[in-house]
């Protein structure tokens, strides 16, 4: 990949895309480069970047939309709405550190690209449940447009939703629209002491269904914990149930998760800095930043499931933590081997999927890194790529080769 093609306005990512199809060209299409190592490693002719498609377009707080082109970057978005005391509500990810490179790198477009999500995944959705719009480049040298700047403008085929997690496989982002949704004025978060794996699922299953209004769940094992400054201090596992709104309100539901929970643990509380740096360490799963020539998955599964999944891995020496109330579970492995075979085989019976997020180049291009499609999926995915992308030009194989 030595050619870097750095288009400066839509018009010239369409020029780009043409040559490429032209010259038989493949194209590593890219914004900043923080998720380049997300996917399978491939092999491309250039890279196309994106980076000099930026700025905010349109910002009006009073209709809670935001429109800005692809490669701007999401921590100028985030200090945009938050002036205006709004947010993106369904956290993305930030995965720079994950893979040793600096925080704040991701962009907007690389965010809907890989479908980000944080801790309030289970109640806001992800990054595909805000976007309204979009403007791209097809892998037939193609400008289109689709949806619009309101909820109701989206008709026809929601294309937003359907390009949203393709790794850039099907088309070029150019321009995106999202919902902004405004920022609880203030946080805590109720910590339930010494619980195992399997009692921490239980105890955030029946804090979530209740009328309370968790917004965030999460289990850390002592281990993990102890790597958090938020609760390293605990000295031993943490269950994690972030309470968000005005300070009365959550005082009042934070006596009520105390009064429902007591008798499952010690009880503690995380005030709003504490609150916002540890759910930020979960976001980021900061606790497998230290090391990162470990091999990385990670997982989705049923909650009271995860458990499971975590003894199994524990068993060859992995770490793991959990989020999304037990269904989003972090395994780091000891060492580089990613033990696909392994974890999926334990995965299995217990159902969901599994995405390697870090290893070494030759094991993300020779395993399966993201789950293994079935017939019926494998002949959809097909069919889309030939529709956006016939002559395979934009990151062929990222996904799944031969796509």
């Amino acid at each position: 990949m030595s050619d870097r093609l750095c288009p400066r306005d839509e018009a010239e990512v369409v020029e780009t895309v043409r040559w490429a199809i032209s010259e038989g060209r493949t194209l590593d299409v890219a914004g900043s480069g923080s998720k380049r190592r997300l996917g399978r490693h491939i092999q491309t002719d250039a890279t196309l970047d994106l980076s000099s498609l930026t700025g905010v377009t349109l910002y009006e707080p009073e209709e809670l939309v935001l429109s800005a082109r692809a490669g701007t970057p999401l921590r100028e978005i985030r200090e945009l709405v938050a002036s205006s005391k709004q947010m993106l509500a369904f956290e993305p990810m930030d995965y720079g550190p994950i893979f040793g490179t600096p925080a704040g790198g991701g962009t907007l477009g690389g965010m809907l690209a890989t479908n980000l999500a944080g801790p309030r995944r289970p109640s806001a959705g992800a990054a595909r449940d805000h976007a309204l719009g979009l403007r791209a480049v097809s892998g037939r040298g193609e400008a289109f447009k689709a949806g619009g700047r309101v909820v109701k403008n989206v008709t026809g085929y929601d294309l937003p939703r359907g390009l949203a997690g393709s790794y850039g496989t099907l088309a070029a982002f150019t321009e995106l629209t999202i919902k902004v949704l405004p920022r609880p004025e203030t946080q805590e978060t109720l910590l339930i002491l010494g619980l195992d794996e399997a009692a921490g699922a239980s105890a955030m299953s029946a804090a979530v269904g209740s009328y309370y209004d968790v917004s965030g769940a999460a289990h850390l094992p002592a281990e993990i914990a102890a790597m958090i400054p938020a609760v390293a201090e605990a000295g031993t596992s943490v269950t994690c149930l972030r309470l968000e709104g005005v300070l009365p309100s959550i005082v009042h539901r934070r006596a009520k998760l105390e009064e429902m929970l007591g008798a499952r643990g010690t009880l503690g509380f995380l005030t709003a800095e504490n609150s916002t740096a540890l759910w930020e360490a979960v976001r980021d799963a900061l606790p497998f930043t230290r090391d990162i020539g470990r091999a990385l998955w990670r997982v989705s599964t049923a909650p009271m499931a995860a458990p499971k999944l975590g003894a199994a891995m524990r068993a060859l020496g992995a770490a793991c933590f959990y989020d999304w109330t037990g269904g989003l579970v972090w395994i780091e492995l000891p060492d580089g081997e990613p033990r696909a075979e392994a974890l999926r085989t334990v995965l299995g019976p217990l159902g969901g999927h599994a995405t390697l997020i870090r290893a070494s180049d030759a094991a993300r291009a020779a395993l399966d890194v993201f789950e293994p499609l079935d017939a019926v999926t494998g002949a959809l995915v097909t069919r889309m790529k030939n529709s956006f992308d016939p002559s395979r030009v934009l990151n062929p194989g990222r996904m799944y080769a031969g796509v």
